[in-house]
């Protein structure tokens, strides 16, 4: 047996463990879009998350980590090796990181390259498909994990940049297609986008979640990306929390108008057994 397939073996059997980890529960999916930079991200400490790629140049701005992190591509693992091997999250990284990556207690590979030929993959023991993009390989693993709902931001669906899709290139200036401009800064190679591509897949992920009465809801500020139903992501989370708090600030208020109630009761009581002394 080989490096790589022993590798493989072994983070198979740890995988296991995250089988309807999370049933029913929901889950958020961050993509690295410049729209993350139009949003209030405080929410995401109360949520469980996937974040992928260079999502780590975001950690200190926004105070937050998150559950579960993501990467595929083989240039953004090749050229990040050593920053993504130190992010304190449970790594999925594809078997084309297995040749920079060292095996960590937190790092589970992955089979994405080659696929095994099908569209969605529910369990990632048999491999997963990349679909274009690794939020696709994202919200396979949700699916495993036993997720209900699984909520998208940062998946601006649109970037600055004009070429063959997957072609590599190398940035010549300040990366405008995602919310930090160091992101694919100069001298990053980089594969350009294949969104028409990634579309035709979020378009079975979307089905599949759907016909196992599961559901994506793209929360995603001004994204343009069609397939998912959208949702306005203050009232996906912080109205959620809103309407607890009022409810629970609601049953305080009627617990205390209960004890008051009681409590002058009391009094009224004390106070006719006086009078009545004093006569």
């Amino acid at each position: 047996m080989d490096r790589e397939a022993e590798i493989l073996q072994l983070s198979s059997q740890r995988l296991l463990a995250f089988k309807d980890k999370h049933k029913g529960e929901r889950c958020v999916i961050i993509g690295n879009g410049p729209s993350l930079n139009r949003m209030d991200l405080s929410f995401l400490k109360q949520e469980i998350c996937f974040g992928v790629n260079k999502i780590y140049l975001g950690f200190q701005q926004w105070d937050f980590l998150p559950k579960y992190y993501i990467a595929v591509n083989p240039l953004v693992i090749q050229q990040n090796a050593d920053q993504i091997s130190q992010i304190p999250s449970i790594k999925f990284i594809s078997n084309r990181g297995i040749p920079y990556l060292e095996p960590q207690e937190d790092l589970i590979f992955i089979r994405t390259h080659p696929d095994n030929g099908k569209p969605f993959c529910s369990n990632p023991i048999d491999g997963l498909q990349e679909g274009n993009t690794v939020t696709y390989v994202a919200m396979q693993l949700a699916y495993y994990m036993g997720f209900e709902t699984v909520i998208l931001i940062g998946i601006d669906h649109h970037y600055i940049a004009a070429g063959k899709p997957h072609a590599e290139v190398v940035s010549q200036g300040e990366d405008l297609n995602h919310f930090h401009p160091d992101y694919f800064g100069p001298g990053v190679r980089w594969h350009l986008p294949d969104l028409a591509g990634s579309e035709r897949f979020y378009k079975i992920a979307y089905a599949y979640f759907w016909v196992n009465d599961r559901q994506i809801i793209d929360g995603t500020v001004g994204g343009r990306c069609a397939v998912f139903p959208k949702g306005d992501y203050q009232e996906l989370f912080f109205l959620a929390w809103l309407k607890f708090f009022q409810y629970f600030l609601n049953l305080l208020i009627e617990l205390g108008l209960f004890y008051l109630v009681k409590r002058v009761s009391k009094i009224e009581r004390e106070t006719r057994k006086l009078i009545c002394l004093s006569l």
